[in-house]
């Protein structure tokens, strides 16, 4: 045992260990809601415990052991025992001891692919596409339900009865703990990658909390894009977001200084981006360009991150190329998020005076309502247009909703900088 750690270091051994219980458990129960149930008491278990105990050398295995016993007693008591119409005619004991053999073997097991067979349950066809990207945030990125309600920017209730639902839904329906192969693989493929995709987003940028990012969640995503290419090697789009999330993640270092703040794309230190990543999220993408002659939504933001990914400076950047290419993702993904974004890189191409009308016209999209990008981006533009006492405002009422510390900070160091300016 290690000395004691503070509250916030569990914290990040949960996030980090969550995914990976609630899969194995998965594995092992075959059911999802009772295997979310079981690690969160061996999180519970570890609270009470690591602080005066310290914690142990190997923090994901203590947890898989206690949440393995309190499966065992689980299946020892419980009457759902008795709907497993292959052991009816069994003493209830004799159940649980068998259940519980079976369990002792299995978790000893390598873990593997079992985050990945978790996110296609989650993904089943029985499921919404709203309520497969929800329960799959919960259960691989073990995000709250709030996080997940901004990242859709919905309310929080309605989130939360999506991912009750599909629980009751998947359990109903006794849905088999597997990848999907042949014809099955394609139409649950699309809400994978969304779910990779938004696990990824919620690593590079975290929505809320004390940090900028969450590197852990990236790496679970990059792991898992990387296993979805070995299952669909000629699926453009597979790739596409292997691009994108590769491409992403080499700016990691450059993102945040020593102190933990946050820094933005165009003031980066660009020596300081993982070349290494970068040349295999270029490879990527051209792998995917020559799977297909109508680059898909994944693509297309592949490509535009490389806009970036090439320019050796910040002044280097083919903005125009951007805007041609936000263009594009307009007309396969119509999104007020795509058309902010592609404002952003008009302002950079033509000026600011050029992207703000564009700007001003989704202030009435209820979608950006509580998008705290919207003023962010608003008050960057009229900075920029000397309306400082506007932008100012702007940028206070950015970092009034954002739920991120180090993002607040930022806005509110770029309102207090037009304080002095006329």
């Amino acid at each position: 045992m290690s000395t004691p750690a503070p509250r916030t270091a569990l914290e990040d051994v949960f996030r980090v260990e969550f995914p990976k219980l609630v899969a194995g458990l998965t594995r092992m129960l075959r059911d999802v809601g009772l295997a979310e149930e079981l690690a969160q008491d061996a999180l519970v278990a570890a609270l009470e415990h690591w602080p005066r105990e310290g914690t142990p050398e190997k923090p994901g295995a203590w947890l898989m052991a206690t949440a393995k016993r309190r499966a065992i007693d689980v299946l020892r008591r419980d009457k759902r025992v008795e709907r497993d119409h292959a052991l009816l005619g069994r003493e209830q004991d004799e159940l649980g001891a068998a259940r519980a053999r079976e369990l002792e073997t299995a978790a000893d097991d390598v873990i593997g692919d079992d985050l990945l067979r978790l996110v296609f349950i989650a993904c089943h066809p029985l499921l919404s596409t709203e309520a497969r990207v929800a329960l799959t945030l919960r259960l691989l990125g073990g995000l709250t339900t709030e996080e997940i309600a901004r990242a859709f920017l919905v309310p929080e209730p309605t989130i939360a009865q999506r991912i009750v639902r599909a629980k009751r839904t998947l359990a109903d329906a006794a849905v088999p703990f597997e990848v999907p192969r042949g014809d099955e693989l394609a139409p649950r493929l699309a809400s994978v990658l969304e779910v990779v995709y938004l696990v990824f987003n919620e690593g590079y940028a975290a929505t809320s909390g004390d940090d900028w990012m969450r590197p852990h969640l990236c790496e679970d995503a990059q792991r898992l894009g990387m296993t979805l290419a070995g299952l669909a090697p000629d699926e453009p789009e597979v790739f596409g977001l292997l691009a994108l999330m590769d491409i992403q993640a080499s700016r990691a270092k450059a993102r945040v200084s020593a102190e933990g703040e946050p820094i933005l794309l165009l003031e980066q230190n660009r020596e300081l981006w993982d070349h290494v990543l970068i040349a295999r999220g270029l490879a990527a993408l051209d792998r995917a360009l020559s799977l297909t002659l109508e680059p898909g939504p994944y693509v297309l933001q592949a490509a535009l991150a490389a806009c970036h990914a090439r320019a050796r400076a910040a002044a280097d950047t083919d903005w125009r190329r951007i805007v041609v290419l936000y263009g594009e993702l307009l007309r396969e993904t119509p999104s007020p998020i795509v058309e902010l974004n592609r404002a952003v890189a008009i302002s950079m191409a033509e000026g600011a005076a050029a992207a703000l009308p564009l700007v001003d016209a989704l202030r009435a999209e209820p979608v950006l309502a509580g998008y705290h990008l919207l003023p962010a981006v608003r008050g960057d533009l009229l900075a920029k247009l000397g309306r400082f006492g506007e932008a100012r405002a702007e940028l206070e009422r950015a970092a009034a909703m954002t739920k991120n510390a180090r993002e607040k900070r930022l806005l509110l160091e770029k309102a207090a900088a037009l304080v002095w300016r006329n």
